[in-house]
């Protein structure tokens, strides 16, 4: 059973590294740090580590499909992201393709 365990909880991180990328980008409408990003996705039965957003963010910024902005007003500076408008046209060609899939999936199910 161990083995069985071991297996499923490899392709089980395969599937959640897509859906986080999907996840994340469907936050950042609006501009949100890293933080608040964090909690968003943990109340809504997406846990993802720090240790993972960050490195993700950066990677779709370097991409062009993420805009940062630094706000120092606070007590706190913080660094906001949000989607620029070739991130929204990748947004909802990944939502489209995500609703195909599920489908799909659903009947092969």
């Amino acid at each position: 059973m161990d083995q069985v365990n071991e297996i499923v909880n490899s392709l089980v991180l395969e599937m959640r590294r897509g859906m986080i990328v999907l996840g994340v980008l469907s936050q950042l409408e609006k501009p949100e740090y890293g933080y608040s990003l964090v909690q968003n996705m943990c109340d809504k039965g997406i846990a993802v580590d720090s240790g993972t957003l960050y490195p993700l963010l950066r990677r779709l910024e370097k991409q062009g499909i993420l805009l940062s902005e630094w706000e120092t007003e606070g007590t706190k500076p913080r660094k906001y992201y949000r989607r620029t408008e070739k991130g929204n046209q990748v947004y909802e060609e990944l939502s489209r393709q995500w609703k195909q899939m599920t489908e799909s999936m659903d009947q092969l199910l």
